[in-house]
């Protein structure tokens, strides 16, 4: 798709994202009704849909994030800025806290993934520990965190699930300062042939880091991940905000290593993202790879969208 694509056009590809995602009503079938005829729940997340394709920044072209780096969107993805991202989140049921910057999607027809990208400001994360660490370790660490929080997502109505095998095992790239990694997890009890997956991407920064995290499903996974991979290298810190410029007598170090933005100890709320069609469709097929308990907005969702199939009350 030409990076002069009309906001007509992107309006439908968001919107066509939206109808399978905000099916609040009994149809499990995307509605192609006109607006008088959609509930009114649909017609407000249709209206997010469409400011967020209003105000939607196309590549190529720099965005800001923040004051502290610039992505260098490519021609064919767009993202949408903060106060129009959040709407958007909220329409998925989930929630946004000050660390969040946008949303970049694909302007291809046909591709459904999206990436959330925020800025957290850890301070200077020492990654001495990459040398170290060993992905079977870490990988049992996940599971762990996993079934620990297994608890607190039964209080909530949730399904349980549990972390099977990377998608990616961790690598840490240290001149580019990049850290990748990526988990499979599924449903514990029950079918889930097709998980949603989360592919983390950073970039470590002077007083913190850039992350981008890929939202996509098992059956796509290698397809799309390409489009991280991209996005990750069209990350800059800005000069004096690198993670170079670190001034050991005057900044701020981080708590943790390298290692807990994988095993979850320090993150606040990577992966609690849902694949936007797959997941109303298929129920509660959200990842919480890097966070010790999961809550917030997207587990309220889910619960009330599984008290609506069922016919009970919230």
């Amino acid at each position: 798709m030409s990076v002069r694509t009309s906001h007509r056009a992107i309006s439908a590809i968001l919107i066509g994202l939206l109808l399978s995602f905000a099916q609040l009503a009994s149809s499990d079938e995307p509605s192609s009704a006109p607006d008088e005829t959609l509930t009114a729940a649909q017609q407000q997340a249709k209206a997010v849909w469409n400011a967020a394709a209003a105000a939607m920044i196309h590549g190529p072209g720099d965005v800001s994030l923040r004051d502290q780096a610039r992505l260098t969107l490519p021609s064919g993805y767009g993202f949408v800025p903060q106060k129009e991202a959040a709407a958007v989140m909220h329409v998925m049921g989930n929630t946004t806290d000050g660390s969040f910057i946008g949303l970049v999607f694909p302007l291809e027809e046909g591709k459904s993934w999206f990436v959330s990208v925020d800025f957290q400001d850890s301070g200077y994360i020492k990654d001495d520990d990459a040398k170290d660490w060993n992905a079977d370790e870490l990988l049992k660490s996940l599971k762990d965190g996993t079934e620990a929080a297994n608890e607190e997502r039964t209080k909530v109505g949730v399904p349980a699930i549990e972390v099977t095998r990377w998608i990616e095992a961790p690598q840490y790239e240290s001149t580019q300062h990049h850290l990748v990694w990526s988990a499979e997890a599924k449903l514990r009890d029950g079918e889930d042939p097709d998980p949603t997956i989360n592919y983390n991407t950073y970039v470590l920064g002077r007083e913190g880091y850039i992350s981008m995290n890929l939202i996509t499903t098992a059956s796509t996974v290698e397809a799309d991940k390409p489009a991280a991979t991209r996005l990750l290298s069209a990350v800059s810190f800005n000069e004096g905000k690198r993670y170079a410029d670190f001034n050991s007598s005057t900044d701020k170090v981080a708590a943790y290593g390298l290692a807990a933005l994988v095993a979850g100890v320090a993150a606040k709320k990577l992966g609690l993202l849902a694949l936007a069609g797959a997941f109303i469709l298929k129920f509660a097929k959200l990842i919480a790879l890097s966070v010790a308990a999961a809550g917030g907005g997207v587990w309220k969702w889910v619960k009330n969208r599984g008290a609506k199939d069922s016919g009970t009350a919230a």
